[in-house]
């Protein structure tokens, strides 16, 4: 069920595949598998591969951040795994229910910071004195309780971003799925929706699939970081960032890992050619 630019699963367990499906082999909610998911656009003669054969993992809790070139399919991978597409091939199953949050917040001017959070929890058939109590508590939890009645005009590129994500969370997410939610913004801005994002993770335990462009932002913030290969997009190399947090983005540790994956990312994007 498709809700603004938020996706939620009305159930705790989905599967899609290719052909027919199989049981699931995923135990714990908030969990994702990918198997050898496959997704081509077009027909035969114009056919465009977007992903190849892909296999990845999130854990329940874990903080994942998928990173490659223009181009390589890590939009594709977020709208199969938010059941907005089928995979041509393969499978993919989730463990709860999901929320997409893109990079444009994409609120309604006419909506006040608390109605727009409050929307999609009425199109759920929460009641309203419930509804009116989350969206409460999903302001204080991005700190926008004093913001309730601002429209998107009245607040900074920061703040409707914050909107966008106490959005995403009032779907009752177990998984957080993120497409470079913080690539307009500016770096201080940025640094500070990490943090933002980083203590909302660790507070509700859920899972997060994070698409960025940024080398350092995904090592700032994943408990692992998966880079694609140039389109066709398949797993090339996983990192795991056993740095300490709270972490800084231009901390030397961060600096070190960030180096090693972009090393590994321009000499993919230098054997395919792309710019």
């Amino acid at each position: 069920m498709t809700r603004l630019n938020d996706v939620s699963l009305p159930v705790l367990h989905r599967s899609v595949a290719a052909g027919p499906t199989r049981p699931a082999a995923v135990d714990r909610r908030g969990a994702v598998r990918v198997e050898g998911a496959s997704k081509v656009y077009g027909d035969a003669g114009s056919a465009v591969p977007a992903l190849d054969h892909l296999d990845l993992d999130v854990a329940p809790g874990s903080f994942v951040c998928v990173l490659g070139a223009s181009g390589c399919g890590k939009s594709t991978l977020l709208n199969l795994v938010a059941g907005l597409d089928r995979p041509s091939a393969g499978r993919i199953s989730v463990e709860g229910r999901t929320s997409l949050m893109f990079q444009d917040a994409a609120l309604y001017p006419w909506l006040t910071a608390a109605r727009a959070v409050e929307l999609p929890l009425r199109l759920d058939g929460m009641g309203r004195d419930a509804r009116r109590a989350r969206v409460r508590e999903l302001l204080e939890l991005v700190h926008l309780g004093d913001f309730a009645g601002k429209r998107p005009h009245e607040l900074s590129g920061g703040m409707r971003q914050r909107v966008a994500l106490a959005r995403a969370l009032g779907q009752r997410t177990d998984v957080l799925l993120m497409d470079e939610p913080f690539g307009a913004l500016d770096a201080m801005t940025r640094d500070t929706l990490h943090d933002e994002v980083e203590r909302i993770w660790q507070q509700s335990g859920i899972s997060v699939l994070f698409v960025t462009h940024n080398v350092r932002e995904a090592v700032r913030l994943g408990d692992r970081v998966v880079l694609l290969s140039s389109r066709p997009g398949r797993v090339i190399a996983e990192f795991p960032v056993a740095i300490e947090r709270p972490r800084r983005i231009d901390s030397p540790a961060v600096a070190t890992l960030a180096a090693t994956i972009t090393d590994q990312l321009r000499a993919e994007v230098s054997r395919h050619g792309d710019h």
